[in-house]
């Protein structure tokens, strides 16, 4: 069977344009190809015009006697003999030989040739009779210099007469082929296009019938057929569209249900604060989005050996007294080896001594959900139904979502929890350091005076138990004095803003319990301080006021406070002083100092101690620079440590 040649637009374009445009090129290249020419034929005219000036020169040269220039005169003849007998590569000079201008050149050379000989013999003016000669020879050299222009320029006459020829012709086929390329893209373009067209309104006016008929093989025929195609296609569409509208509208309105679920989970899972909280209201949402008639949510304990019942919803109250812990392997529902997803357990009573109680409560088939996270399984959610049914793969996906979500609750539950008891934790060993650092040492310093009192009332020292019950009361009037510094401490809050509030506070209630004099100065203007940092600061002033209580007998306490470049607090007062660095006297100022240091290292903060016996102690805390403006804001957001952190 023969094959139907297939030609395409771009081969019948090129059919048709490609002998216009070698005919076009012949042309240009042939006009180009006669203008060198004409434009060397002028150049040699010009050039033999300068041969019989030449010429004249030298008979007026000889006829005057003037012979001394003649040898350069002759050379320059010579020389554009040459350039006409040879062309000149510089530039477009060349003769355009035929029979008569070689001819009329040889007459041209044989006179030269006399001539020279002629000239080279002249030794003065000569006698008139000679001279007369001279200048008729010379006039026939002239014309035989004139007969070889003629002979060139009927040369020329005849190639600018066809170049003419050839640039009408040109025009003839540059009007020729601008009609056949006319033609023909009306033909192969501007045709298809307009059937195509004309197809495309039929098809949007609504008749769907529409197609284009095109009986060649190039690019519109496949686009033709491909319009075809779509118009059937729509056709087709058109006729179903109402049962595809209705498919899609299902699909959508399930993909809406869907999301509804979640976002409904999501909010159950961000308000609830309790697990029995989370499960009720977890019962309760998937029951409504599964329509199942009975839902369990069963918690299993980290070996998965035992499953207890947190939450249910539709199920009989017998079914819940006996399933409310269920071992591994009673039942289908709780089965740890399952394979991870949902499964559809239908009931039947094949084997009735594991599953009589869903069977007695008259269910058909159970969905059981793993609950999972991280591969470690966390319980399950069990899904009764009264009727046989099985679940598809966007069901068996929505179920799987909620239950992740589920399991993400649970152990965000869990790891509340342990943070609230690590906080818990935290608090305890803060006033347990507390404690141990202020009011144990007090008491152990009122056990030894009692032991002191015992010995001095069994040996009836009247005055030794005088001084020791004088010990006595100072020691309980400290411990009372250190309980309400710790309570002070413990009732401390941080603004969120300025702690300048919080540091008059302080001083006031330092005020109202030694009955100091205090001043507060606060230089300059700075970031404010995040949270946490504005307790540890409190801590660290009150520290220093409760140093000064005990220990300064001071007479006025000062507070100065920088804020620029960085932060700075100084704690002044005009007491006894002490020498500070000596280790022999560990004693509880050296405890303050100390806890004033560790809370200042905490910070990363810079803790001197200034002091001079008599003249009064300082205790400057200097923080670090805030890398940024931000900083104070972005910490302030965290959750704020314990205390003692």
């Amino acid at each position: 069977m023969a094959r139907t040649r297939q030609w395409t637009l771009g081969a019948k374009l090129a059919l048709v344009g490609v002998p216009f445009l070698w005919l076009a090129l012949c042309s240009i290249a042939a006009s180009v190809w006669m203008s060198w020419q004409l434009e060397g034929g002028a150049a040699a005219v010009n050039e033999a015009g300068r041969m019989r000036m030449q010429s004249y020169r030298l008979v007026v040269s000889v006829a005057t006697g003037q012979t001394g220039a003649l040898p350069q005169q002759i050379a320059e003849f010579e020389r554009s003999l040459r350039l006409l007998r040879d062309g000149d590569p510089q530039r477009p000079l060349f003769v355009p030989w035929d029979d008569l201008v070689r001819q009329r050149y040889a007459v041209v050379e044989r006179d030269w040739a006399r001539f020279r000989a002629r000239f080279a013999g002249a030794g003065g003016a000569p006698p008139p009779a000679e001279a007369a000669a001279l200048g008729a020879d010379a006039a026939t050299f002239a014309a035989h210099i004139d007969g070889f222009v003629a002979a060139i320029e009927t040369h020329l006459s005849r190639w600018t007469s066809l170049m003419y020829l050839m640039q009408v012709a040109m025009m003839v086929l540059a009007v020729v082929g601008a009609g056949v390329v006319i033609y023909t893209g009306y033909r192969f373009v501007l045709e298809p296009l307009g059937a195509l067209k004309q197809a495309i309104d039929r098809l949007q006016g609504g008749d769907l019938g529409a197609r284009v008929d095109c009986a060649t093989t190039d690019e519109f025929a496949a686009l033709a057929q491909g319009f075809n195609g779509m118009a059937g296609q729509l056709q087709s569409m058109y006729r179903d569209l109402e049962s595809r509208v209705q498919e899609k509208t299902a699909q959508l309105e399930e993909k809406r249900e869907r999301l509804e679920s979640l976002y409904e989970v999501t909010q159950l899972v961000a308000r609830a604060t309790t697990l029995d909280e989370l499960a009720q209201g977890f019962t309760k949402s998937v029951a409504r989005i599964a329509r199942a008639d009975g839902v369990a949510l069963r918690w299993s304990d980290e070996t998965n050996r035992h499953y207890l019942m947190l939450a249910s919803r539709g199920l009989p109250q017998a079914m819940l007294d006996a399933e409310q812990c269920l071992s591994a392997g009673d039942c289908h529902c709780g089965s740890p080896a399952a394979a991870a997803g949902a499964r559809v357990i239908p009931i039947r009573p094949l084997q009735p001594a594991r599953m009589h109680h869903c069977a007695q409560a008259g269910f058909e088939t159970v969905v059981s959900v793993p609950v999972r996270l991280h591969e470690r399984l966390m319980g399950e959610v069990d899904l009764f139904f009264n009727a046989r049914i099985d679940i598809g793969l966007a069901e068996r996906a929505l179920l799987e979502s909620l239950a992740a979500h589920l399991a993400a609750a649970m152990e965000n539950l869990r790891l509340n929890a342990l943070d609230l008891e690590a906080a818990v934790s935290q608090e305890r060993s803060f006033i347990a350091r507390e404690l141990h650092d202020s009011i144990a040492q007090s008491l152990a310093f009122l056990k030894i005076q009692v032991q002191l009192m015992r010995e001095a009332i069994g040996s009836g020292d009247a005055q030794q138990v005088q001084h020791v019950l004088g010990e006595i009361d100072a020691g309980v009037r400290e411990s009372y004095g250190d309980v309400r510094e710790l309570l002070m401490h413990f009732r401390t809050r941080a603004n969120a803003e300025d702690i300048e509030p919080a540091l008059l506070t302080t001083l006031r209630k330092f005020e109202h319990q030694t009955g100091l004099k205090t001043t507060l100065q606060m230089i300059g203007q700075g970031l404010p301080l995040a949270p946490d940092t504005q307790i540890q600061v409190l801590h660290i002033v009150q520290e220093a006021l409760s140093n000064v209580r005990k220990h300064a007998r001071a007479g006025q306490v000062w507070l100065d406070v920088q804020q620029q470049p960085r932060w700075r607090l100084e704690v002044r007062d005009d007491g006894l002083g002490f020498v500070h660095g000596q280790d022999a006297q560990a004693d509880e100022t050296h405890v303050g100092l100390r806890i004033m240091a560790e809370r200042a290292e905490r910070l990363g903060a810079q803790l001197e101690v200034l002091s001079t016996p008599g003249r009064g102690t300082s205790i400057v805390l200097t923080l670090p620079r805030l890398p940024h403006a931000t900083a104070a804001s972005s910490t302030g957001s965290a959750t704020r440590p314990p205390l003692a952190a």
